[in-house]
């Protein structure tokens, strides 16, 4: 069983070649998953503010199967796994008809942002909706970047105002688009597999420093790294582009 919304993508979603930004397509998802909760009665922003609880997102697994454009009718379904311990798993898949444009499974943990702990599934509302997890086969593996990997350093990043979330902290959705700003080009590709593992979070004001390195074998990809100025990582994340 799953829950779902209808968008028209917007020309503002889309990037030079006018292909759906990789941030933007998470956007879509993540709405979804908060109109969700509003409806069962978890507004998030009661959820943070009343409860004092929030959600971390700690990885994400994505694969695009075609590119999306503006102006196009989609469907996002989400659903989320049965799961009794700290990780929280929710599904997204986003449709164009009948054609599944994206598969994502994400993992989230539940913090007691007063306390700093985190919080079992099974102390939450279990009121949602269960659903099967998908076929992981057709999803990128989680990353797991080695220490011993020689990696270029790309550039610095800052941490800014239109990068926020409520924690103050980068939103996990903004990733996406910087790690492409971050790659030899974008011209004439699409982004066709992510896989983010969010380590650390990055705080407003802070300088991330980008490393990179091309992942050998079919396609062109990359894998990322994002360093905090105490030298922490933030983000280990591999992307994967195909020519349009």
């Amino acid at each position: 069983m799953y829950y779902s919304n209808h968008y028209t993508t917007k020309w503002h979603d889309t990037d030079g070649d006018g292909v759906m930004r990789p941030s933007a397509l998470l956007v879509y998802m993540q709405e979804t998953a908060n109109l969700q909760c509003r409806e069962y009665g978890m507004d998030l922003n009661d959820l943070h503010h009343i409860e004092g609880k929030g959600f971390l997102l700690s990885r994400i697994m994505v694969k695009v199967f075609s590119p999306l454009h503006a102006y196009e009718d989609i469907e996002v379904r989400t659903w989320c796994i049965d799961n009794r311990s700290y990780d929280f798993i929710r599904c997204f898949a986003v449709y164009r008809g009948d054609e599944m444009m994206a598969l994502a499974v994400s993992h989230w943990a539940l913090l007691d942002i007063h306390e700093k702990k985190m919080i079992r599934t099974t102390d939450f509302r279990r009121d949602f909706p269960f659903g099967e997890l998908p076929d992981e086969s057709a999803l990128p593996k989680r990353v797991r970047i080695p220490n011993t990997l020689e990696m270029e350093e790309a550039g610095q990043r800052t941490i800014v105002y239109s990068d926020l979330d409520f924690n103050r902290h980068m939103n996990n959705t903004k990733y996406p688009d910087m790690i492409c700003d971050f790659l030899p080009s974008m011209d004439g590709k699409w982004v066709t597999s992510l896989s983010l593992s969010y380590l650390r979070e990055a705080a407003f004001g802070d300088t991330l420093t980008v490393y990179r390195a091309p992942v050998e074998g079919e396609g062109e990809g990359y894998l990322i790294r994002t360093k905090r100025p105490d030298g922490l990582v933030c983000l280990e994340a591999e992307i994967g582009l195909a020519a349009l």
